[in-house]
């Protein structure tokens, strides 16, 4: 079982995958970092300086002590937050778009073999040897 464990883990599928899920942690931060600090900015710009992430929907007020420290914590819909998301998903599908585009056209197409000739039908192979035999 070990073995088997070990030809599973060094073949190419899993590894290339491996590679895959670690790039795509850095992408996701390349591109929440690109969101967060770069569009989202641009888009408050021409929304009067709305900022998305500080958008929310209070359901019930935070209760506050005296020394400042929250005893319950506020209850709230970030909708903000969830806008940020979706430019998160748009931006990403975008990429992988792009990157799984340009995959392609660097591939070489599969250059498929010229179909072998047909050779004789069981049938006519039959007939031959049959006919040598008569000889």
């Amino acid at each position: 079982m070990l073995k088997e464990f070990k030809n599973f883990i060094m073949t190419g599928n899993v590894i290339e995958f491996a590679v895959a899920v670690i790039m795509a942690g850095a992408v996701g931060g390349v591109v929440n970092g690109f969101v967060n600090d770069i569009v989202m900015p641009f888009v408050g710009y021409f929304t009067g300086g709305v900022d998305f992430a500080d958008k929310k929907i209070i359901l019930t007020e935070a209760v506050v002590a005296s020394e400042g420290v929250a005893e319950v914590a506020e209850v709230a819909i970030r909708w903000g937050a969830w806008v940020n998301t979706l430019v998160n998903l748009v931006i990403v599908g975008l990429i992988m778009f792009l990157i799984i585009k340009s995959y392609n056209k660097m591939k070489k197409p599969v250059v498929e073999a010229p179909a072998a000739p047909a050779g004789p039908t069981q049938e006519e192979l039959l007939a031959e040897i049959r006919d040598l035999l008569k000889k």
